[in-house]
């Protein structure tokens, strides 16, 4: 069974840097196109970050650009995100997804999704 499971999480302060991870199993990691959302409280669910599955062309929303950076490991099948500069505001849920969509795959839809991580980032 396909799963999708985050790690990496914790409590920072302002300014430090995280490494998130995402290990997935029971697929073929390289043919998935793979997002980072987040979601935080009382807030609907955004997507963060995208890697396409083979070029690895990235995306990454206005509000981490600079800050964050997507990468893949296919033989490792795992995603990573590396989030430098961390502010409060990037407090949130966050969760790794897949999408083998050919149009437009960032916009999905995306088929799986992980549980999620804490991450917490106070001032």
């Amino acid at each position: 069974q396909v799963q999708l499971v985050e790690s990496g999480g914790g409590l920072v302060q302002a300014g430090d840097s995280l490494r998130l991870s995402c290990a997935a199993s029971g697929l073929i990691f390289s043919n998935f196109h793979m997002g980072w959302f987040r979601q935080a409280p009382g807030k609907e669910r955004e997507l963060i970050a995208f890697i396409s599955r083979i070029i690895s062309n990235t995306y990454y929303a206005d509000s981490v650009k600079g800050r964050f950076t997507i990468s893949r490991d296919n033989a490792k099948n795992t995603l990573y995100l590396q989030m430098n500069s961390l502010k409060p505001e990037d407090t949130a849920v966050y969760y790794c997804a897949g999408t083998t969509s050919r149009n437009s795959p960032r916009l999905g839809p995306y088929d799986y999704w992980g549980r999620g991580t804490q991450v917490t980032v106070s001032s």
